[in-house]
């Protein structure tokens, strides 16, 4: 006799369900640098994307309330001349971003409460000629941290 076996598994009855469009980000023009670091980074005030750009590396930080359609003139923080790679909040503010780029430097931006309301182009820190691409940002922290001792 053949008997019918059904699995048990916790999640055989869990169905998701998207997000209405007001909910989401919409019409944000992502990197196509194909690297392994991460694309974005989130904290509980902003979020921020790696996006495209011309003439350099950029990217895009929002306020978590600003949700929908994202119009392509939304200002972005620009500063590297090569394509950014890596982008990290800091952990004990929420206003610090810090972003690593191919041209081989890391910047450190202090981005406003309210978000940005015109492009950010002068970081508060600039550390420049690292010898490599900076990848990883936390990595790289390490590494520098090491070589200071």
């Amino acid at each position: 006799m053949s008997r019918k076996v059904v699995r048990s598994s916790k999640f055989r009855h869990v169905f998701g369900q998207a997000l209405k469009t007001d909910q989401c980000y919409d019409d944000i023009r992502i990197s196509q640098m194909t690297w392994d670091s991460n694309f974005c980074s989130v904290n509980p005030k902003f979020v921020a994307m790696i996006v495209d750009a011309s003439g350099g590396g950029a990217f895009m930080v929002l306020p978590m309330s600003k949700t929908g359609r994202i119009d392509m003139s939304y200002p972005t923080v620009c500063g590297h001349t090569g394509p950014v790679l890596d982008i990290e909040f800091c952990p004990h503010n929420d206003n610090i971003i810090a972003s690593g780029s191919e041209d081989c430097s890391v910047m450190i931006w202090e981005i406003p409460d309210g978000g940005l309301t015109s492009p950010l182009t002068e970081p508060v820190i600039k550390l420049e000629d690292l010898n490599a691409a900076v990848e990883e940002l936390t990595k790289r922290v390490k590494e520098l941290e090491s070589k200071q001792v």
